[in-house]
C-alpha cells in the first residue's frame, strides 16, 4: 500500500496565473447550494412529522427513524466518502453524492409506507455523506487563504439558512401541496447543482490509500447499536436483552473502532488529528451543540402543532425568529472569528442557546401566548448563528491542508452523530416522562426532554472555554498552502 500523495496535491510547477480561476461567488454557489440542500433535509421533515403520524399511522419510534435513518447513514459513511474523494477525486465524489441524494429524494416522495420512507431517508444520508465534508474541502481549496474566513463565514451562513428554512419550507410545502413535495423539490436543485459543480470547481486529490472497510463496519454498526438501543429503551424495557444487548454491543464495537484506528495502516479516522487542541475541543463542542439543539428542536417544533394547534406552516412561521437568525449572525461571526478568534463566539453562542432552551421550558403550556416565545426564540437563533461558522473555522484552524478533508469529515460525522443521539435521547426522555402525541400529555414529556438538551449545551459551552484564545494561526502559516492541480 502506498502512502504517497497523488501528483495532484504537489505544489504546482506552473505559475498561478496559468491556472483556471473562477469567481469566488461562483465557487461559493457551487459548493454551498448542494450543502444547503443536504442541511435543509436535516429538519425539513420536522413539520411533516404530525402529518406522517396521521397519514401513515406512524408510531413515535417510526417518527424518530424518519429523522435518524438520514443522520445515521450520513454519520457512518462520511469518513469513507472523504477517503474515496481523496483517492478518486473530491469533485467526482461530490457529484456522485449529489446524484445519490437527488435520486433518493425522488424515492422518498414515492414512498407509500414507513419502511419505504425510512429506507429512502437512509439513502439520502449516504448521498449527504459525500456532499457535506467535500463541500467545505473544495471551498477551502478554491479560495485564497486571506479570504477563507469570510468564505467559510458565508458557507456557514448558508448552512444556517438550510437549518432555518428547513421547517419553513417543509411547513409551506406541506400546507400548499403535500408532504411528498418536500422531497420533490430536491430533484431540480440537484440537477442544477451538478451543472454548477462541473462549471466552477476543479478536481482535487488527497492520499491514495486503501479503503478502511473494517473501520467503516465497526463505526457504522456501533453507532446503529447505540441509537437502536436508546430508541427501543422505553418500549422494550431498558433491562431487556434487546436494549442492553444493543447498547453493550454498540459500545464494544465503538471501542473496537478506536483500537483499530490506532493501528490501522490507512485509518478512516486518523487519531493523530485529536492531538490538536483546537480540533478536539471544537469537535466536542460541535457534538454537544448538535445533540442539545437538534434534539430540542425535534421536540419543540411538534409542540406548536400537537399542543397549540398550529398548522405546519404556522408552526414554521412562529419559529422563524429562531431559525432565520443564523442567516444574519453566522456570516458576521465567521468574518470576525478570523480576526479575534473562535472561542468567544462559540462559548457565547452555546451559552445563549442553553439559556434560551431553559427559558422555553418555563413556557411550554397550552395557553401560553405566542408573544412569550419571541424573546427566547430570538436568543436561540443568535446562539446558533454564533456557533455555526466559527466552529468550522476552529476545526480547520491549525490543520495541514492535506488533512482538511479528514478534519472536515470528522467534524460533520460527530455533528450528525450528535443529531441522531440528541433526537433518540430527547425522545426517550419524552416518552419515559409520560409524554405522548396528544395535547394533554405532550408538555409532560417535552419539558424534561428540553431540559436535557439545554444542560448538554451548557456543558458544551464550558468545554469550549478550552479552545485556544485569540486569532487562530494555520499550521501552514508563512508558506503557500498546497492546492490541488486542476483536472479538466
Amino acid at each position: 500500500m502506498s502512502t504517497t500523495l497523488d501528483a495532484a496535491v504537489r505544489p504546482p510547477t506552473r505559475p498561478s496565473g496559468a491556472r483556471r480561476s473562477r469567481p469566488i461567488w461562483l465557487v461559493l454557489l457551487a459548493t454551498a447550494l448542494p450543502m444547503f440542500m443536504a442541511t435543509l433535509d436535516n429538519l425539513v421533515m420536522t413539520n411533516a412529522l404530525p402529518v406522517l403520524h396521521s397519514e401513515f399511522g406512524a408510531s413515535v419510534e417510526e417518527l424518530q427513524w424518519f429523522m435518524n435513518a438520514y443522520t445515521l447513514a450520513f454519520a457512518s459513511t462520511i469518513l469513507m466518502a472523504v477517503a474515496l474523494g481523496d483517492r478518486f477525486g473530491r469533485r467526482t465524489l461530490f457529484i456522485i453524492g449529489i446524484a445519490v441524494f437527488t435520486l433518493s429524494s425522488a424515492l422518498a416522495a414515492l414512498a407509500t409506507d414507513p419502511g419505504q420512507l425510512i429506507a429512502a431517508r437512509a439513502a439520502q444520508g449516504f448521498g449527504a455523506a459525500a456532499i457535506m465534508p467535500l463541500s467545505l474541502t473544495l471551498l477551502a481549496g478554491a479560495v485564497p487563504l486571506a479570504r477563507r474566513p469570510l468564505a467559510i463565514g458565508i458557507w456557514g451562513g448558508v448552512a444556517g439558512l438550510g437549518v432555518a428554512t428547513g421547517p419553513l419550507v417543509g411547513g409551506a410545502v406541506i400546507e400548499g401541496w403535500a408532504w411528498q413535495a418536500i422531497f420533490w423539490i430536491n430533484v431540480p436543485v440537484g440537477v442544477v447543482s451538478i451543472a454548477l459543480v462541473l462549471l466552477a470547481l476543479s478536481n482535487s486529490f488527497g492520499a491514495r490509500l486503501r479503503a478502511d472497510i473494517v473501520g467503516l463496519a465497526l463505526s457504522g454498526l456501533g453507532l446503529l447499536g447505540i441509537v437502536y438501543g436508546i430508541v427501543r429503551g422505553n418500549d422494550a424495557g431498558w433491562s431487556s436483552f434487546e436494549v442492553l444487548g444493543s447498547l453493550i454491543a454498540g459500545g464494544l464495537l465503538l471501542v473496537g473502532f478506536v483500537v483499530w484506528e490506532s493501528q490501522a495502516p490507512a485509518p478512516l479516522l486518523p487519531l493523530r488529528l485529536f492531538r490538536d487542541r483546537s480540533f478536539t475541543v471544537a469537535n466536542l463542542a460541535g457534538f454537544g451543540f448538535s445533540f442539545g439543539a437538534f434534539g430540542s428542536i425535534f421536540i419543540l417544533i411538534q409542540f406548536l402543532q400537537v399542543v397549540q394547534g398550529a398548522t405546519p406552516l404556522e408552526a414554521a412561521v412562529q419559529t422563524s425568529p429562531w431559525t432565520l437568525a443564523p442567516m444574519v449572525i453566522a456570516p458576521l461571526a465567521g468574518a470576525f472569528a478570523g480576526r479575534v478568534g473562535t472561542r468567544i463566539f462559540i462559548v457565547a453562542g452555546l451559552a445563549a442557546l442553553s439559556a434560551a432552551l431553559f427559558w422555553l421550558t418555563t413556557l411550554l403550556e397550552p395557553d401560553t401566548p405566542y408573544v412569550s416565545y419571541l424573546a427566547p426564540f430570538i436568543l436561540a437563533g443568535v446562539g446558533m448563528g454564533l456557533v455555526f461558522a466559527p466552529s468550522s473555522t476552529a476545526v480547520l484552524a491549525t490543520m495541514q491542508p492535506d488533512d482538511h478533508a479528514k478534519a472536515s469529515g470528522t467534524n460533520s460525522m460527530l455533528r450528525e452523530v450528535g443529531v441522531a443521539l440528541g433526537i433518540a435521547v430527547s425522545t426517550a426522555v419524552f416518552t419515559g416522562a409520560g409524554g405522548s402525541l396528544t395535547p394533554t400529555d405532550y408538555s409532560v414529556g417535552a419539558v424534561p426532554a428540553v431540559v436535557v438538551g439545554a444542560s448538554v449545551l451548557l456543558a458544551s459551552a464550558l468545554i469550549a472555554l478550552l479552545l485556544p484564545a485569540g486569532r487562530a494561526t494555520p499550521a501552514a502559516a508563512g508558506a503557500t498552502i498546497r492546492e490541488a492541480e486542476l483536472v479538466p
